[in-house]
């Protein structure tokens, strides 16, 4: 491991300096991440929001036993696949994390490609949007009787700002725009974008992973077979045989619910092979779409030396 070349840990008075490497799936951002980890001293805080799951591993691609051995590794593994992790505990816990790190004299390095999660992360959560039981409850029950596209469509329609960001099944963020703009007549994209941030309570230098789409397709596709060879369908299995049921949140993730679909007898593997590279390669299309507005120093996986040189630079002004 390398000794490290990170020395201290702030930059503003009390506010610990931190570097994020995201970027679309299967963009090489880990291997990236790691890389820098091992040659200026820093420990990993995983910005995924599957990788905190405990028994998703293949599928989510995490980091290997060797890996977590040589490079400390943060906010992987830290939940039942029953419970629920919000962005709100994501941001609560890496900061918890950031801060220990940077107390060691080692370098936090934020890696994953859970836009959100980054976005909590480096601007802080919007506050104050009101809720109302009762209303989501009718807007649910409306989802549940096959509304979902007419419910996007009235998004669309009232807030098309935060719809343009939402998938067509996102049912969670979908029915909160709704939900929101029904109790105060304000779209919630206005409500996120009026946001007085607090005081950022990190020093973030932000590298952004691009890659040809084409390229980034390819890899996708070269991916989930190795995934398959790896033993992902015996791992999906295993978390069946221990009652993991089928309709949780990582059970409906990209990979698991096929795979669940073909155990079940209702899809051939190939065919659901073929559907989660059809939806992985959608999943990246969105997230593309995401970091395109995201502000950052864009990178391309064969450029380790200028992120190690962009990295000891940004450490090394106060």
């Amino acid at each position: 491991m390398s000794r490290g070349y990170f020395i201290g840990g702030s930059g503003r008075v009390g506010i610990p300096k931190v570097v994020v490497v995201t970027g679309p799936t299967a963009s090489g951002k880990s291997a990236l991440a790691m890389d820098l980890a091992r040659r200026l001293g820093g420990e990993l805080v995983s910005a995924d929001s599957m990788q905190l799951y405990r028994g998703f591993d293949i599928g989510t691609a995490k980091p290997s036993t060797k890996e977590l051995a040589e490079v400390p590794h943060h906010l992987i593994d830290v939940a039942d696949p029953g419970s629920t992790y919000s962005a709100g505990a994501f941001r609560r816990d890496a900061l918890l994390a950031i801060s220990d790190i940077s107390k060691r004299g080692r370098l936090p390095i934020v890696v994953g490609g859970t836009g959100l999660y980054i976005k909590v992360l480096l601007e802080g959560l919007v506050e104050g949007a009101p809720k109302d039981v009762a209303l989501r409850k009718l807007l649910s029950e409306r989802w549940d009787k096959g509304e979902a596209a007419c419910l996007y469509g009235e998004l669309e329609r009232v807030d098309p700002l935060l719809a343009a960001k939402l998938h067509v099944n996102d049912k969670k963020r979908v029915l909160r725009g709704l939900e929101v703009w029904q109790l105060t007549g304000v779209p919630l994209s206005k409500v996120q974008a009026e946001h007085a941030f607090a005081e950022r309570e990190v020093d973030a230098k932000v590298f952004i992973m691009e890659v040809e789409r084409g390229s980034l397709y390819m890899r996708i596709n070269r991916r989930v077979e190795e995934m398959i060879s790896a033993g992902w369908v015996t791992e999906v299995k295993k978390l069946l045989a221990a009652g993991v049921p089928r309709d949780i949140e990582p059970m409906r993730a990209i990979g698991y619910k096929e795979l669940v679909s073909h155990l079940a007898g209702e899809v051939s593997l190939d065919d659901a092979i073929a559907a989660i590279k059809q939806s992985t390669r959608r999943f990246a299309k969105r997230q593309l779409t995401w970091f395109r507005r995201m502000e950052g120093t864009r990178i391309t996986p064969g450029e380790v030396e200028r992120v190690v040189a962009e990295t000891i630079n940004f450490l090394q002004n106060k």
